[in-house]
């Protein structure tokens, strides 16, 4: 029963790390989210854009210091992991300024894995025993296999999506090219008998 207070507290802590997101960005915009971190923490931004245009998006990561850590141009997906150098603000910014009508919809998540400080870490271990850190760094891996598979699934779900649109699209306009095909030829056969009937119609000279 300790065990599973342990793996359903320590799930808890990774759901609040985890932040997920949607958001529709107009034609020449660009929408900007910040994140409050602590140095040495490991940072992972995932996203990907789901509908607009050729699905392309521009995207900056900013340190506290205003130094670019990732700047990317025209990128359909993407998943950048990173650590924060110094304690502070960081801030992701997705940049639809190549568009000049078409608005984008991306998708993202931002996954922040706090460091601990090393003083308290030695002294839990100090405080705990070998079965205990054993089930500790157990529930450790299965936090991040979690977290893996939950992305995965959410990156799969986006590119079915996308395909689906891709493909309802495709079949949309493939039914109107063939009924636009369908009245040509209508229309040409109409003329050709309408021809025919004329050069061989008899004419008679009063």
């Amino acid at each position: 029963m300790k065990s599973c207070k342990i793996l359903v507290a320590i799930l808890l802590l990774f759901v609040s790390n985890c932040h997920g997101y949607m958001v529709r960005i107009d034609a020449d915009s660009e929408e900007c989210f910040t994140e409050k971190v602590s140095g040495g923490s490991k940072m992972e931004l995932t996203f990907e854009v789901s509908e607009g245009g050729f699905l392309d998006i521009d995207i900056k990561v900013t340190a506290p210091d205003g130094s670019d850590i990732y700047r990317g141009e025209r990128e359909s997906s993407g998943k950048y992991v990173f650590a924060a150098p110094v304690d502070g603000v960081y801030t992701y910014c997705f940049g639809n300024k190549m568009s000049t009508l078409t608005p984008k919809t991306v998708v993202f998540s931002l996954e922040v894995e706090v460091r601990k400080d090393p003083a308290a870490v030695k002294d839990d271990e100090k405080d705990k025993d070998a079965n205990h850190s054993q089930l500790d760094s157990m529930l450790t891996q299965l936090s991040v296999s979690l977290s893996s598979v939950k992305h995965e699934q959410e990156y799969m779900q986006i590119r079915e999506r996308i395909h689906r649109e891709i493909n309802d699209n495709t079949n949309s306009r493939v039914v109107w090219w063939s009924f636009f095909e369908s009245l040509i030829l209508v229309f040409m056969t109409l003329g050709q008998v309408y021809y025919l009937k004329r050069f061989f119609e008899v004419r008679r000279v009063i």
